[in-house]
């Protein structure tokens, strides 16, 4: 196929479009390079620079280009940010994401596969979390999300246009060329990797006291070439839908920073501070349905696999990618 990669440049993005590009398929990259970096576009992918906001360039290029399907990855997600300037993301992932909808129904594209986010449930009552667990966004960020969801169920109605709906909590891991780069950087396994790269003297973990085994709280991590994966075979979906990516298990704060100590033999200094507030013990997200319908087989679920696959990565590129 040939895919529109909107978000490209990201860090998700990035890893779709080079697995797109080795399994056969054709990628263009579409980015603003506001969050995302141009050394992060596979160089065999096509590259265009521009902004979902700039509605007349987004429409031409699907009429021009006549793409099988689009990938859209070009959500802000910043959690925080969101409670602070919710404009900013209702702006860009509802209203940009609207230009985009608009440009597929102009170019012809049959078929939409959104990055979505398990964060549309805000904090669930049960666990695993399946497709059909309640819906309660509990920040911006979340419910622009679920609101483009509900966007592409219209248009899918009313155009025609497959869409597929991926929900997860944290991506992590690298491929050999692409990782984990941002400004400021909020996730878990860089900022404890940074600790061993010396950049930082210690991670702080936000509460022992959860109800979990060792007290702090568990996610989902997922490596981004499962999600990778997970992506290319929804442009094959027998129907639009949703699909949620778990592991089913997850992994705890203590148990990240005992696998990455054991990678990078590096101490890694930490320290207890208080809860965050609205952290809930435990986020998981069941993956059954991908699994059996997509045919998903996640295959980097270790902790130690995947902390050795961005230590791999931030060895090779110490200061990320403005400095390669």
């Amino acid at each position: 196929m040939k895919v529109l990669v909107c978000g490209g440049a990201g860090y998700i993005g990035s890893a779709c479009t080079e697995y797109l590009i080795d399994n056969g398929h054709e990628a263009v990259v579409f980015d603003s390079l506001i969050t995302g970096h141009e050394n992060a576009v596979d160089p065999r992918a096509d590259f265009v620079k521009g902004d979902l906001a700039n509605r007349d360039l987004i429409i031409k290029l699907c009429q021009e280009e006549q793409f099988d399907a689009i990938m859209h990855f070009a959500a802000f997600s910043l959690v925080g940010e969101s409670m602070k300037d919710p404009s900013k993301y209702f702006r860009n992932n509802i209203a940009n994401g609207i230009n985009l909808a608009d440009a597929a129904v102009a170019g012809g594209v049959k078929t939409i596969v959104f990055s979505s986010t398990a964060a549309t449930f805000g904090q669930p009552e049960e666990s695993p979390i399946t497709e059909t667990t309640k819906q309660e966004p509990i920040n911006p960020y979340g419910e622009s999300k679920l609101c483009f969801e509900k966007i592409l169920k219209w248009y899918n109605e009313i155009h025609g246009i497959k869409y597929v709906a991926l929900r997860y909590f944290n991506a992590c891991g690298a491929t050999e060329n692409f990782g984990e780069d941002h400004s400021p950087e909020t996730h878990l396994i860089p900022l404890i990797l940074q600790v061993a790269q010396g950049k930082r003297e210690k991670i702080m973990i936000y509460g022992d006291d959860y109800a979990t085994p060792d007290g702090t709280c568990v996610r989902d991590y997922i490596h981004i070439l499962d999600l990778a994966q997970a992506h290319m075979l929804a442009l094959d979906a027998p129907e639009s839908g949703h699909y949620n990516l778990g592991t089913g298990a997850g992994l705890s704060v203590k148990e990240i920073i005992d696998a990455a100590r054991a990678v990078t033999g590096h101490a890694i200094p930490s320290e207890v501070a208080p809860r965050r507030a609205g952290d809930p013990d435990r986020l998981i997200a069941g993956s059954e349905r991908a699994r059996k319908v997509l045919g998903w087989n996640p295959k980097f679920e270790d902790a130690k696999v995947i902390i050795e696959s961005v230590w791999k990565w931030m060895q090779k590129y110490p200061d990320g990618y403005e400095k390669q």
